[in-house]
């Protein structure tokens, strides 16, 4: 018997003297208006470093390689449907982050993890509130 896949997630912290990059999602349809993680869906045939690695190329236009990523924290989430979300810490990266995709993103923000903005997609603020890492949370359920 085949069973129906659940739809895995990566998201990634680029952190600089102290404060997380954050997005605003925007014409997504999914929980638009609120900040995020930079991040997205690990399509066929990729790991979970090589969707970190497109996603921020896709999205924020920087380079980021496989061996700078480290997982830090998994969330098994409750949704629109049953999904997994990996968290990866890049080590570092090439360029300088940019709204690479203004149909889905309408702001970048720096922001103290002690001091989010109120509009933060609920199960991200929850991300960057755990720890020790590495961590494995629940949401949803």
């Amino acid at each position: 018997m085949r069973h129906a896949g659940i739809p895995t997630g990566v998201h990634v912290l680029l952190e600089r003297g102290g404060r997380v990059l954050l997005m605003r999602r925007a014409g997504t349809g999914f929980f638009d208006g609120l900040y995020s993680l930079p991040g997205g869906h690990v399509e066929e045939g990729e790991s979970l470093r090589m969707a970190a690695v497109r996603e921020m190329r896709e999205e924020l236009g920087i380079g980021v390689s496989e061996a700078a990523l480290t997982v830090v924290g998994v969330v098994h989430r409750r949704s629109d449907s049953n999904r997994i979300d990996f968290f990866l810490r890049a080590g570092g990266w090439s360029g300088e982050p940019s709204i690479a995709e203004p149909d889905k993103c309408d702001d970048l923000r720096w922001c103290a993890r002690d001091a989010l903005p109120d509009a933060v997609v609920p199960y991200i603020r929850d991300a960057l509130a755990a720890g020790p890492e590495p961590w494995i949370a629940e949401s949803g359920w």
